[in-house]
């Protein structure tokens, strides 16, 4: 038995930008952008990740900002309505 690619199992490319309090300088703020593989709607590696860093990490975070995109769409097609060559 073969394991189903990423695509079967509702796997989203999940992106993250999380803004975090430098731990020196607390009244500024630092950007993270984070980037995986992981499954709508509870987002369990996001999830993972978020608690790995508030256990491990000095930054405290400020927000969360994320995207997700399903890896399987209908194409997009569109009629070129003109062709030039150059040379």
């Amino acid at each position: 038995m073969t394991a189903k690619p990423l695509v079967l199992r509702d796997h989203r490319l999940t992106t993250a930008e999380i803004l975090y309090h430098l731990p020196d300088h607390p009244s500024l703020l630092q950007s993270y952008l984070w980037q995986d593989y992981d499954i709508a709607p509870h987002f369990p590696a996001l999830q993972r990740f978020l608690t790995y860093w508030e256990r491990n990490l000095e930054g405290r975070l400020h927000s969360v900002r994320m995207a997700s995109l399903g890896l399987t769409q209908p194409s997009a097609w569109r009629n070129a309505e003109a062709c030039l060559q150059l040379q």
